[in-house]
């Protein structure tokens, strides 16, 4: 018996259909890269993602002073964005006033800046300024490994890539041989391969025979260069273990550049990280660290970050530099008969501390002072936080109801919070640029 379909049904799908195809095709209109950001909210914000490969988004709030001063970097950055080959969009989100997508994304903090890329989100801990922040971007809608075909391709790669990444280049090495590499960390450092170059080029980059794979640090003036072999084992830990400059200094960006790095941390602790007795001992410690790659070194002066240096009991009456070892977590270890480095044989004195070390002749002791605080922080964030705060605040409430206080519990207001919730994990030195990494407000 065949089957009729009734004509009011069959206009009804129709119509359902059409309304689908203008939806689309509204929806195709609608997101167009144009140079400008996007004002996103819950009804559109997944539409937004969905439609573009890299979305930089900016959680805000209206009242956060450090967003108001964002906002015009961002605008600027917008276009240029815009017209690479692989554009990237910004979008900012009212978080405060859209509270589901501010839970959503453990925003806890103003302003937050993720990246999403094809719909994934990440972490946010670049520059804020508009031409570095472009800059940075870039890296991420790049190829994974550059062909480089000249000496002056090779000057404008390295131009281009900036300094905020380390940069790998293989000589006379084939592509295939770091595109793994390229691809594992992509978002952490520029891949090329070197096709064609001449004589100049290598004596530029400090290698005499090929295949080289050559790494840069810009901001540091350093480079190191890995003649093999290139099996894969030994090929990651260099670029692993090349990452970060021989020697670094510790602030809050680059703390948080080591999330993802298991090594133990070497801290030497300074007076004054600029001045010339600090320079020397740092040149003295690239010279070990590069002897101790298992090992990552830094250094840290009072005057740049007085709290971060009292966690380790060092203040200004502690007798420096003062060296310790560091997991990043609760405890660090000093050495036996190496509490501090004299002025005299700085090198020996380093060296027996390294040995001290190796041979366990250490004092584990727990962090302490002001900057405690910090960590704690650091292990509640986003909804976490909140439910702890939820947590404590009914806590209270029991406790004050069965004691009969009259006073019920208060919960602070937005300016009170905004006053409590910046770390001590963060130098009052330091500008609000240079810790990109931060939630501000």
């Amino acid at each position: 018996m065949e089957k009729r379909v009734s004509i009011p049904l069959l206009l009804l799908v129709m119509f359902s259909l059409e309304i689908t195809v203008q939806a689309s095709s509204s929806s195709a209109e609608k997101w167009v890269v144009d140079g400008k950001v996007l004002e996103l909210d819950d009804s559109n914000f997944d539409s937004a993602i969905a439609a573009f490969d890299c979305v930089l988004v900016d959680f805000y709030a209206p009242w956060c002073v450090h967003c108001k001063r964002l906002s015009p970097q961002l605008d600027i950055a917008a276009p240029a964005l815009a017209a690479l080959k692989e554009p990237i969009v910004i979008a900012k989100v009212d978080a405060d006033k859209f509270r589901w997508l501010a839970t959503k994304f453990d925003i806890d903090g103003f302003p937050t800046l993720k990246i999403f890329m094809h719909g994934l989100p990440m972490d946010y801990n670049g520059p804020r300024k508009a031409d570095l922040l472009v800059r940075y971007l870039k890296k991420f809608v790049a190829p994974d490994v550059s062909i480089l075909d000249s000496d002056s391709a090779i000057s404008n790669f390295v131009e281009a890539a900036g300094t905020y990444f380390p940069i790998y280049i293989g000589f006379g090495l084939n592509e295939s041989v770091i595109s793994d590499m390229a691809k594992k960390y992509k978002k952490k450092a520029w891949f090329s391969v070197a096709k064609d170059f001449s004589e100049n080029m290598m004596v530029l980059h400090d290698f005499d025979k090929v295949p080289a794979l050559v790494v840069r640090h810009p901001s540091y003036d350093e480079q190191s260069v890995f003649y093999g072999p290139f099996d894969v084992e030994f090929l990651e830990d260099f670029v692993k273990q090349n990452m970060f400059p021989l020697v670094m200094p510790i602030t809050y960006d680059t703390l948080k550049s080591l999330d993802n790095d298991e090594r133990k941390i070497v801290l030497t602790i300074v007076e004054d990280e600029n001045d010339e007795k600090s320079k020397k001992l740092i040149r003295i410690l690239k010279s070990a660290a590069s002897a101790n790659r298992d090992l990552v070194f830094g250094y840290v002066g009072i005057k740049q970050w007085e709290d971060f240096a009292d966690t380790f009991g060092a203040n200004k009456k502690t007798k420096l530099p003062k060296m310790v070892v560091w997991n990043r977590n609760e405890d660090y270890l000093t050495v036996n008969g190496s509490e501090s480095i004299d002025e005299e044989d700085q090198a020996s004195q380093v060296s027996r501390f390294l040995e001290g070390y190796r041979e366990g002749r250490t004092i584990e002791t727990r962090i302490s002072g002001p900057s405690m605080l910090g960590f704690i922080n650091s292990l509640f964030s986003g909804s976490n936080a909140v439910y702890l705060v939820f947590f404590v605040v009914a806590t209270i409430f029991v406790i004050q109801s069965i004691r009969g206080d009259e006073e019920p519990p208060r919960v602070s207001t937005r300016d009170e919070v905004n006053q409590s919730s910046t770390s001590s994990f963060v130098p009052e030195t330091e500008s609000s640029e240079s810790r990109s990494g931060q939630k501000e407000d």
